[in-house]
């Protein structure tokens, strides 16, 4: 089937950032949900609907009785009782591949997207095998080439080391997936080696085809993103039964197959997810112009491949004491800004790769914004990179507060300097001591309590999927509606009342992260080139 550019997409993610990826990758108009009983809000045709399950940290079984719910709540859109979409004509099929190549855009009914964790993270499994449960068949791709994430052999490999070898599950209570498939369990699957992948669309969609009467799922390899938009591709081949399951690298894959190449004027400082070309050829990873990323950066040596739960501890503060605990109220340390020192960039080079890009301006220092709001930016990921992308932005003008771990955890509230209009905060969590297990999350409880108490109503940059969740509960926000991308992975959002929000996963983004997330949303009076 090739789909019109009117196509509806329904999307689910474990985690607001990951939602909010999905959201802008899709490269449609689209709404970000923060209760799965929004999605029984008819989507308009041409939108996707994105969901934040909020079940990263769930057990199995609640995890798929969310995606359940999540499912239920969208209506009977999508499912189909019929198998035909398997038996379709060989020549009709390659006249649909034609198109679908051709065009850049699919047709036909809803299509339905769950993104995973790259690093298979959280109960993947319990929610592949609800997801599929409606679905003739499931297809899944979980790699991010952009973030040097490759499957071969159904083998995760970050920078080339299998997934159970890397310290990117070292925060994890338990052991990391030998592989995709043992991720996947219960999900009956059959995994598709990249020789199938490669050998072009008809085949691939044969093998899908082949894999599902057998009632199993496919588990594709991939090294490239032309890998992921073949993949993408032949799954819609398929009919309305397929269902994707993938990382951001699939999102992005089938956003290039569902967007029109015309395109769409992005906002000051945020990157058009539309405007991303579709590849033609197979291109490395290393080189890829439109690579997405779970964690991109403008340097690849600064990158930090293999990460943690970006929620399993404090993140160390790059500068300044530890706030001391008052008898009653506790308040934060705050600091001044520091002489500025970042230099201007106007290219960033790919994470991968080092290939140069357009990006949003590193400006001398962070500029004053010309609204009414302050900028505050939670710092609230554990991941290594984050204290350098603080220490950038204080040396290029922000304040900085540093709150202890130990009042966070507390019950009383921490009382935050409020951010004066046009000026910009950055609040980080001092983790020299460490944080005691399993108070992390009382930790970013408290970080909530602490934003959502703040007059003014700043405007939000927000990291690390579980902090940005929190911090919007606590304010209430149920919706939003993205803007576009600053950088791969940092997402633009706007809330109903037009104050803007920017997610983005601790393990994302190189030292500058920060700084280019405020220029961005604070640009100075020469604007921001994109």
């Amino acid at each position: 089937m090739c789909r019109r550019d009117d196509t509806t997409v329904v999307a689910l993610a474990d985690d607001l950032s990951g939602a909010a990826e999905v959201a802008a990758l899709l490269g449609l108009p689209a709404r970000l949900a923060l209760r799965p009983a929004d999605l029984g809000l008819s989507p308009a045709p041409g939108e996707a609907v994105v969901v934040d399950l909020d079940s990263r940290y769930l057990d199995e079984g609640a995890a798929a009785a969310a995606v359940r719910a999540a499912v239920r709540a969208a209506g009977a859109v999508g499912r189909v009782s019929s198998r035909a979409g398997r038996d379709a004509d060989r020549d009709l099929a390659e006249a649909r591949a034609f198109r679908a190549v051709n065009s850049g855009a699919v047709d036909g009914g809803p299509l339905w997207f769950k993104k995973c964790d790259s690093l298979l993270r959280g109960p993947v499994g319990a929610e592949a095998a609800a997801f599929a449960e409606d679905a003739e068949v499931l297809v899944v791709a979980t790699a991010l080439p952009a973030a040097r994430r490759v499957v071969r052999g159904g083998v995760v490999l970050v920078d080339g080391v299998p997934l159970h070898e890397s310290a990117a599950w070292r925060a994890e209570e338990r052991a990391a997936p030998r592989s995709v498939a043992g991720a996947l369990a219960p999900l009956p699957v059959t995994g598709v080696p990249l020789e199938t992948v490669r050998r072009g669309l008809i085949a691939l969609a044969g093998r899908f085809r082949e894999v599902a009467a057998d009632g199993r799922h496919p588990v594709c390899d991939a090294e490239t993103d032309t890998d992921l938009t073949v993949i993408a591709t032949a799954a819609a081949l398929l009919g309305p039964g397929v269902r994707l399951l993938g990382s951001g690298g699939l999102a992005a894959a089938l956003g290039r197959l569902l967007t029109s190449r015309r395109p769409t004027p992005p906002s000051a400082g945020t990157r058009s997810p539309a405007a991303v070309p579709p590849s033609a050829t197979h291109t490395p990873a290393a080189t890829h112009p439109t690579a997405p990323a779970e964690a991109t950066g403008p340097t690849a040596a600064t990158h930090t491949p293999a990460t943690a739960t970006t929620e399993s501890a404090a993140p160390p503060s790059p500068a300044g004491p530890t706030a001391p605990p008052e008898a009653t109220r506790p308040t934060a340390t705050t600091h001044a800004p520091a002489a500025a020192t970042a230099g201007p960039a106007a290219t960033c080079p790919d994470a991968a790769s080092g290939a140069a890009r357009a990006v949003v301006p590193v400006h001398d220092t962070v500029p004053v914004g010309t609204g009414g709001r302050g900028l505050l930016v939670v710092a609230g990921s554990a991941e290594p990179v984050v204290g350098e992308q603080v220490g950038r932005l204080v040396a290029a003008g922000a304040r900085h507060v540093v709150l202890a771990p130990g009042q966070l955890a507390g019950t009383d509230t921490v009382v935050l300097p409020a951010p004066a209009p046009g000026t910009v905060t950055v609040v980080s969590v001092d983790g020299a001591g460490g944080v005691r297990a399993g108070a992390a999350r009382a930790v970013v409880a408290g970080l909530a309590r602490a934003v959502s108490a703040l007059p003014g109503r700043p405007d939000l940059v927000l990291t690390g999927g579980e902090t940005a969740r929190r911090v919007l509960d606590a304010l209430g926000v149920t919706t939003l509606r993205p803007v576009g991308e600053i950088h791969h992975g940092a997402v633009h959002c706007t809330t109903t009342d037009g104050r803007s929000v920017v997610t983005r996963p601790g393990s994302f983004g190189g030292p500058d992260s920060f700084v280019r997330i405020a220029a961005a949303l604070r640009p100075s009076q020469q604007g921001v080139t994109q």
